[in-house]
């Protein structure tokens, strides 16, 4: 990339940071001096409330003393500032615990620029307005409580004793709604939607991530009921849903299960650990995401799941150093593959279950196991769609789900940082 695709003001400030901790003593350390401007229109209550420019700097600081390892992100770049900032790091890096796994990147090099690099506040205002006009046209009972669009830059430089030297200048387009419906003194539960983008070309501006769906499912979630007995059932997974599941197989596939021994798939690589219908990979390079580690590292491509078998685990060059595990340096973007089934067919297989939008599980068990309460769902039975769900909670084994997923939808939500289909899955208990 040229040169004029970044501030070299940056550079500068982070060889100068550098330089400091070198000077204090530290033997490793990684720099990131970056800042994040935004443009933004927001909504309040169905109405434009503020249209504002805003600034952010930030300086992240990492240094390690004879294996030991100490952190902080400071806001300012003032001279003395900085000093205090190292100096205090120094002292905390000399408190900790020492770790031979600890140390920065080396020989990482990057220059990344990707996104609309300027902001254009008339076509803010245009796609808040055309999702305002949506609101009051087709879905008059939801209120828009809270909403925004947004056009975001950053820029960052990050440089280690390693030798490692990445820079990024990454701009996208955001829009985001949070809301609930009311008719007369009854009100549905909140629900939200929204995403990431680069080009707001060819869609309306409701049509983007789901928006205008939430709305009018919102819409119908005033009036809700139960089920009256206990059973076993199907349950469709919206995008919403499925990125539950995404965030928990995730976990099982880093740093912290991965340490701890409590990993399910530890040594389950090569084996098929999800339905065959399941695939997984990674978007790094989405809107809104930079294909650059947090520990300073380039990320390409990865391929998590092929048809249900794992083809990787996900540690980071910590994670790595502790277990004996091959590094896979990754930042956060991720999308399933597509089926073959049209989700209305997924909702037409079910002869009783549930369409759920969220899952509200807290934290599964180590083995997987969870219960947790259904939102903003809809009851389904014959495989037709009835009214919405209030205080109905499922039950089950999030691994075993994965192995149960009976049909994955062609149609996929993208919302910028993931693209995620609907998914139906069986064997859960309904109470």
């Amino acid at each position: 990339m040229a040169a004029q695709d970044f501030d070299p003001v940056l550079r500068d400030h982070a060889e100068q940071v550098l330089g400091l901790m070198r000077a204090q003593g530290f033997d490793q350390a990684q720099v990131s001096v970056g800042w994040h401007r935004q443009s933004e229109l927001n909504v309040a209550h169905n109405e434009p409330s503020l249209m504002r420019s805003t600034e952010q700097s930030r300086v992240s600081l990492l240094g390690l003393l004879d294996g030991r390892r100490a952190s902080t992100e400071l806001s300012s770049l003032d001279p003395a500032s900085l000093r205090h900032g190292v100096a205090e790091l120094f002292a905390a890096a000399q408190a900790a615990p020492q770790d031979e796994a600890n140390t920065v990147s080396s020989s990482q090099h990057a220059r990344v620029v990707q996104g609309p690099q300027e902001a254009d506040p008339v076509l803010l205002a245009d796609t808040m307005a055309e999702l305002l006009a949506f609101r009051a046209r087709e879905t008059p009972r939801f209120t828009l409580e809270e909403g925004s669009t947004a056009h975001h830059l950053s820029q960052s430089h990050t440089l280690t004793t390693g030798g490692s030297d990445l820079a990024s200048r990454a701009g996208w387009l955001s829009l985001g709604a949070f809301g609930t419906a009311r008719e007369g003194d009854r009100t549905s539960s909140f629900n939200h939607a929204g995403g990431d983008t680069h080009d707001w070309a060819g869609q309306s501006a409701e049509a983007w991530f789901g928006i205008g769906d939430m709305m009018r499912d919102t819409s119908q979630q005033i009036d809700t009921g139960r089920f009256s007995a206990k059973f076993v059932g199907d349950v469709v997974f919206t995008p919403n849903a499925v990125d539950d599941l995404l965030g928990w197989l995730l976990g099982q596939l880093g740093d912290a299960q991965l340490i701890a021994g409590s990993s399910l798939y530890r040594d389950q690589v090569g084996q098929a650990i999800a339905s065959p219908l399941l695939g997984l990979a990674s978007r790094f390079a989405a809107p809104g995401v930079v294909p650059l580690s947090g520990d300073a590292f380039n990320t390409p491509p990865v391929d998590v799941l092929t048809q249900g078998r794992l083809q990787t685990l996900l540690p980071s060059l910590y994670g790595s150093r502790k277990t004996g595990l091959a590094h896979v340096p990754t930042t956060y973007g991720w999308e399933m593959a597509a089926g073959t089934t049209p989700r209305a067919e997924l909702v037409g297989q079910v002869e009783r279950g549930a369409i759920v939008g969220r899952l509200s599980m807290g934290m599964p068990a180590a083995n997987g196991d969870f219960s947790g309460v259904i939102k903003n769902s809809f009851r389904i039975d014959g495989g037709v769609v009835g009214p919405a769900l209030s205080e109905v909670m499922i039950s089950g084994n999030i691994a075993r789900m994965l192995k149960e997923i009976l049909a994955v939808s062609r149609e996929r939500l993208d919302t910028g940082s993931t693209v995620l289909p609907w998914l139906r899955i069986g064997g859960l208990h309904f109470s």
